[in-house]
Parts: C-alpha cells; structure tokens; sequence
C-alpha cells in the first residue's frame, strides 16, 4: 500500500508522467470513494480527484471525511494537497506556486471534524498546520519556470460564490496571501487522524478588486490548464524526495 498521496482539483485529473495501477473504492463510514494508485520515478502513491470525476461536487459538497479516511485506510501516511487560489497580493502573479504554511478558516456549513461524537473530546494542535517536514522536502524541489512562494497564509471561504471586494480587502488586512475554497477542512481533518500534510497552492488569478473586474470558473480551469504539467511534474518530484520515515509531530496532535 502507498504511504503517500495527492489530492488534486481542477487541472490534476490526468497524472500524464506517471502510469496508472489500478482504480479501487474504498468503502469508508462516511461515504465510498475511487481512489487511483499510480507508479512514478519507482514511488507509488494513490490519487483522490477531489471535486471528483469530471469536476462534479462543489466545494461546498465535497466529502472531505470520506477522501481522508479512505487514504487512512490503505496506509497513506502523508498527504499533498493541490489547491488552485486567488491571489491578495501582487506580488504572487498568476502562475505562481505557494507552499502555504498557514490558514484563516472562513466557511461556514462544511463537517469539519472526526471528532464530533457525544462525549467525545479532542483537542486537535493546529498551532503550525502543515507539516513542517514535508514543506522543507518541497522547498528543495527545482521549480523551474514557475516561481515558488516559500510560504503564505491560505484563506479558506465556503463557496460556491467567488468573494467580494470588500472581502478580499479584509483577506488582506487580516493577513491572506491566497484564497480558495477547499484547503479546510482537509488539512485539519489528516491531522486528526495523524497524517503529515502539505498544500501547494497555485495562483490562477488576482482576487476579486485587485485583477479586472471579473472572475469565473472558466478562467480558472483555463489556467490549471495551462499549468497542469508543470505542476504535475513539481508535485511528481515531490514526492519523490519525502522521506519515508517521519520524525514530525503530525501524528500526535490530538489529545
């Protein structure tokens, strides 16, 4: 069973330099998912389309409890989540990757926790909620043509709606570097379940007021489009350098 995965959104359905194993449902309590195991560079690892096939569940929708306790099942240890982002400032141009170190969390309808039994209480340490391991292992990693942003704040909105201009001046005041819609829960959630996780971000436009003056969905798939194998390739290269003992913290941040 593969100790690593990704779990991809627009633009990272097809992993073109790598070669598919096979497709298996994994049958979780909160819902069944396809997870695809690959091969690349002699490291396998298993692949959750995260909107899944076809881009068919809002972000809103997506059952981030089943993708994250199906990859616990089959052993996954650590986990790269690719989010594609809006971007607060300038100076993280469309284009650009950002190995984000922390979150806001703004949504609002999502379940957002494993621990949400009666009389069950945990307290989960999200004081640094990426792994901190991981994201030395993929500053090391060559980018090539596309700049790498070291570290950023990800803000995390419910949607579907894109934000407002007046929300995405107070992002900014607030301390955001890039927004998006799916990077919450799913870090907390592999954190409660002891799993190392690390989120590259990729800028595909300026946020609402600070590009022109619309934004839509097309843009952004076109955009991942765009960048697609580069970031395959980036992530592919990941990884390919995390090694497999894991001297973090990640797995024990509950209590």
């Amino acid at each position: 069973m593969p100790r690593l995965a990704v779990i991809g959104g627009t633009g990272f359905y097809d992993v073109a330099s790598a070669t598919l194993k096979e497709k298996r449902v994994v049958d979780t309590k909160y819902g069944a998912v396809e997870v695809s195991f690959y091969m690349a560079d002699g490291e396998e690892f298993a692949f959750i389309p995260r909107h899944g096939a076809g881009h068919t569940c809002a972000p809103h929708r997506v059952n981030y409890r089943a993708n994250i306790m199906a990859l616990k099942q089959i052993g996954v240890e650590r986990i790269i989540g690719v989010c594609s982002v809006g971007s607060l400032r300038k100076e993280i141009e469309p284009g650009d990757f950002v190995l984000v170190d922390q979150f806001l969390d703004f949504t609002k309808s999502r379940p957002s926790t494993f621990f949400d039994e009666e009389g069950c209480v945990v307290h989960t340490n999200v004081t640094e909620p990426y792994c901190q391991d991981m994201r030395e292992c993929m500053a090391e990693v060559m980018h090539r043509k596309h700049r790498l942003h070291y570290k950023g704040t990800y803000v995390c909105a419910e949607g579907p709606r894109f934000e407002t201009a007046a929300e995405i001046r107070m992002f900014a005041a607030l301390g955001g570097d890039v927004v998006g819609m799916t990077g919450v829960p799913e870090c907390v959630l592999a954190r409660e379940l002891g799993m190392c996780y690390a989120c590259v971000a990729v800028a595909t436009n300026y946020a609402a007021g600070i590009g022109h003056e619309t934004i839509s969905h097309g843009e952004v798939v076109e955009e991942m489009e765009k960048l697609g194998a580069a970031l395959q390739d980036y992530v592919i290269r990941c990884l390919s350098v995390i090694p497999e003992k894991r001297g973090c913290g990640c797995k024990s941040a509950c209590h």
